[in-house]
């Protein structure tokens, strides 16, 4: 187990390090923000109103669930863990100048996220059921075409499986399973079957079930984590000026993370904050496009607008006020803390009284939950890519079983195997962009070409 261990760790380095992803994801961000104008600055507050008063589309469209319902459920699979656990581990090893860097993948990975869901509706399928499917398996085999489409799009599709069973599932369950065992000594088989049979039953449903859940429940667990988050930000508030020009030097200059037990250089700064950034927003992975395809929509300019808030929601603001709440109550210099552990000393130091540890064990259960949904409809469409309609629900089913296994599980391999097939999922998707952005500059151009299409919409 350790050599495989070991092996898996040096392909995690080199898929992660600064010389295959971590600047493929920059500059796709850049280049796409810079062929689209800057098109995720200019019409955010319209895209805001859209995704959240207009919520809907007049009239009978193509697709399974409103705009709303639709980023719901793509906000559902990436406001999890990574924004309590993920920030933390980012700033104990890289610095709370990894919190820039995290800013910069969230403001490019806008336009990437914008791209990806125009081509998600763009080049959506309906299925044997009746269902819109679509994603990175559908528009880099439809889109970029041939045999290299091909064989893209079926990559994809398979390091979509993959992930979804690790990032999306057993990682989630585990992560929530040993939070509540460490918070109030829950014991993780009890945890982890209750969170399969609860799964079971909001998946088996699918999209429309998983959407109405989504649109629910994430908006709601939002605001109370960063009403608890505030609190500590008020409580340390003649530390925050501070805090933000430390954010921006150590960008640039690195700094002693984890009390001086660990040296922060610039180069790990962006490497944690680019990697946990794509963890939490998964910008460029290409699984918003997928949520992106159900939604109903003729046009696929609008629910790209839609869906580029969910990286700004995402890293801009989660992450944001998690990473504060650490850098301004010290947590991140603290020894022997990283991780879950990290926040929740963070969120106490301003709540008192085990605030802020119930915080934190409430948030990744909640969260972790969510970002199972949401995995599992990913998982599900890619499955249905590779071998039909038929495979849905037995993946389901095997799905719902593995948030078990995942809870009663030491998963040290699984947490490296997850972050590779992330990177192996983020790879032909790029790649895919990249080819097809011409398109997606045209569309949008056609779409804005009308002196009223914000009253349109």
């Amino acid at each position: 187990m350790e050599s495989l261990l070991a092996v898996l760790s040096s392909i995690n380095s080199f898929v992660w390090g600064p010389f295959l992803l971590i600047p493929l994801l920059l500059l796709t961000g850049l280049y796409l923000t810079i062929r689209l104008r800057g098109l995720q600055f200019r019409v955010l507050g319209h895209a805001f109103w859209l995704a959240f008063v207009k919520r809907s589309e007049k009239g009978n469209v193509p697709g399974d669930v409103s705009h709303y319902q639709a980023l719901a459920t793509a906000l559902a699979a990436t406001v999890g863990v990574g924004n309590i656990a993920g920030v933390a581990t980012a700033i104990g090893i890289g610095g709370p100048g990894a919190l820039f860097w995290m800013w910069m993948t969230g403001l490019l990975g806008m336009a990437t996220k914008y791209s990806e869901a125009l081509l998600g509706v763009k080049y959506r399928v309906t299925d044997a059921k009746g269902e819109q499917s679509g994603g990175p398996m559908y528009y880099l085999t439809h889109g970029v075409g041939g045999w290299f489409g091909k064989t893209l799009g079926i990559a994809f599709a398979i390091f979509g499986v993959l992930a979804s069973f690790g990032i999306g599932n057993m990682v989630q369950s585990n992560t929530a399973a040993h939070q509540l065992y460490d918070t109030w000594g829950i014991s993780p088989v009890v945890s982890g079957l209750c969170l399969a049979l609860v799964t079971a039953v909001v998946i088996i449903g699918g999209i429309k079930s998983i959407g109405r859940f989504a649109a629910a429940v994430v908006p709601l667990m939002i605001v109370l984590y960063i009403a608890c988050i505030i609190v500590v930000l008020v409580a340390f508030a003649d530390r925050l000026p501070a805090a933000i020009a430390l954010i921006f030097t150590d960008a640039f200059s690195g700094s002693a993370a984890a009390g001086g037990f660990l040296g922060s250089s610039i180069i790990l700064a962006v490497q944690m904050g680019v990697a946990r950034g794509i963890f939490s927003n998964e910008s460029g992975l290409g699984t918003g496009a997928i949520a992106a395809a159900a939604a109903k929509t003729d046009k696929p300019v609008r629910q790209a607008m839609v869906s580029m808030t969910q990286t700004f929601l995402d890293t801009l603001v989660v992450v944001t006020f998690t990473a504060l709440a650490i850098i301004v109550t010290g947590a991140w210099m603290q020894e022997g803390l990283k991780g879950a552990p990290m926040t929740a000393w963070a969120l106490e130091q301003g709540m008192g009284g085990g605030w802020g540890l119930y915080t934190v064990a409430i948030s990744v259960m909640v969260y972790a939950f969510t970002t199972i949904l949401g995995w599992s409809y990913y998982g599900e469409r890619c499955m249905e890519r590779l071998l039909g309609r038929v495979a849905v629900m037995p993946y389901r089913l095997i799905f719902s079983v593995m948030v078990f296994v995942g809870a009663v599980t030491s998963l040290e391999v699984v947490w490296t195997f997850s972050d590779i097939a992330n990177g192996l999922m983020a790879l032909p998707n790029l790649i895919g962009l990249l080819l097809l952005s011409g398109i997606v500059v045209k569309e949008t151009r056609d779409y804005m070409s009308r002196k009223d299409w914000k009253d349109a919409d």
